[in-house]
This record gives C-alpha cells, sequence and structure tokens, in this order.
C-alpha cells in the first residue's frame, strides 16, 4: 500500500491537513463558529466551480471564494456576528451558484462529487505541494498567535479589556480558518469539511482539560481518523470519505457517552 505513489501522497496530505484541523478546530469550537465552516465549505464548493468555469484547479477557486468571503464576514461582524438567517440565505445562494458553473463548465458529474465529497486518492503532486504548503504556513501562524487566540476565545471578556485590537485577531483567524476549509475540501469533499475541522476537536471536549490538553486529543482524533479511513478505502475500494466521517462520529459518540457516565 504504502509503495503506491498516490497512497504515498494522500497519507502525506491527511497527516498535514489532520494536524491542522485538530488545531484550528479546538478554536472554532470555543467561538461556535461550525455553522460559518460550513457556510464557507458550500461557498467553497462555488469557488471550485468557478475555477473550473475558468480552466482552473478546483483549489484555487476554493481558495479565491473563501478567503474574499472571509474577509468579508470579518468586516461585517466586526461589530456584531452575523444573524443565522443571513449566513443561510447567503450558503443557498452560493451553493444555486456553484450549480450554475459547474453546469455551464461541462466538467461532467465526476468533477462534481469530487468538489461535494472529496477524492484524497486522487490528488495530484502539484495540489499536494499546494495544500502542504498553506497548511505549514497556517500551522507556523497558529504557533505564533497562540497565546493570542487562546486568550481571546476562551477568555474573550478578558482579552477586550486588554487587546483593544481583537477584531484583527478574529479577522486573521477567518483568513485561516477559510484557507484549512478550501484545503479539508479535497480530502471529505466540500459538503462534509466539517467532519474534520470540527468532530475531532468537539470529541476532545470530553477529555481535555486545559486547552493545550484539547488540542493535543482534537489532533490525535483527526488523524486516527483518516489515517485507518485511507487504510480502510484501500482494502475496501469504498469511499474514503465515508469512513473518515463515519469514524470521526463513532469518536464523538463514544466521547460523549463515557463523558456522561463520568
Amino acid at each position: 500500500m504504502f509503495k503506491l505513489a498516490f497512497m504515498q501522497n494522500a497519507f502525506l496530505v491527511a497527516t498535514v491537513i489532520s494536524i491542522l484541523c485538530g488545531v484550528i478546530g479546538v478554536f472554532i469550537i470555543a467561538r461556535q463558529l461550525s455553522f460559518l465552516t460550513h457556510t464557507l465549505s458550500e461557498i467553497g464548493f462555488s469557488g471550485a466551480s468557478f475555477g473550473l468555469w475558468l480552466g482552473w484547479t478546483p483549489l484555487n477557486g476554493m481558495l479565491s471564494f473563501t478567503i474574499i468571503s472571509a474577509l468579508v464576514a470579518g468586516c461585517l461582524g466586526r461589530d456584531k456576528p452575523l444573524k443565522g438567517t443571513v449566513i443561510s440565505v447567503i450558503s443557498a445562494f452560493f451553493m444555486g451558484l456553484g450549480v450554475l458553473f459547474l453546469t455551464t463548465a461541462k466538467s461532467g458529474s465526476s468533477y462534481a462529487t469530487n468538489i461535494l465529497f472529496g477524492s484524497i486518492v486522487g490528488i495530484s503532486s502539484q495540489d499536494v505541494q499546494q495544500i502542504v504548503v498553506i497548511a505549514g504556513l497556517e500551522l507556523v501562524v497558529m504557533f505564533f498567535l497562540y497565546r493570542q487566540l487562546k486568550f481571546d476565545f476562551f477568555d474573550p471578556i478578558g482579552a477586550q479589556t486588554s487587546f483593544r485590537h481583537s477584531w484583527i485577531l478574529n479577522l486573521i483567524f477567518l483568513v485561516m480558518m477559510s484557507l484549512s476549509v478550501s484545503v479539508v475540501s479535497q480530502i471529505v469533499g466540500a459538503l462534509l469539511v466539517f467532519a474534520l475541522l470540527t468532530l475531532p476537536a468537539a470529541s476532545a471536549q470530553f477529555w481535555g482539560r486545559s486547552v493545550h490538553a484539547l488540542t493535543l486529543w482534537s489532533v490525535g482524533f483527526a488523524l486516527v481518523g483518516t489515517w485507518l479511513g485511507l487504510v480502510l478505502g484501500y482494502w475496501t475500494n469504498l469511499p474514503v470519505t465515508f469512513f473518515i466521517t463515519t469514524i470521526e462520529t463513532l469518536i464523538y459518540l463514544v466521547s460523549a457517552g463515557l463523558g456522561r457516565l463520568r
């Protein structure tokens, strides 16, 4: 299995993205941004379709749409967060726009399936390099902003009194979240991106008692889901996305059950 080039690429991308999801997911759960994550993934679907329409790679189109959307959301929500109704309207509009771009691009149903549900074993070498670079840069930024993010996301009242420009930090985080949505979509697809960005971190809440512990548990759960999902997908020839989402869901259910017992 590991002698095959496409499986080597798949495991490399899965490992890097799992670490990124484990780290950034803790802050997504803390700020309750799961709904916005799902919306960005649907905007990313539209961006990927737009990229195909222009002749770009789906990843580049997705990156352009999600980054612009994150910047707009950060600026509009500077004084108060966007309402759920507004986010729902935006989400519905971009899903329809994505269908339009796919139809006019005439790229075929296989492209639509890959965008919506991911195709990690079919990632090109160019995409692998781009994903690793983006995820690596995000992890570097998270390393330098970790203390500020921890303070702002887990103690927002205290952060408001000591950090006067916290909205800048939130804007940076939204951009990083948009980048994460784009790269994670390459594994699980635009519709299931929240599985890796939120489920491992949500499961970690039942095990960790500090931000450091939450991050370690979250990264561990994400790695287990992606690695085991790739192995099972290779053995059974069934979609890797199915196994990843199922494993992460089972981890969450078991964690929640044990948490209640304790």
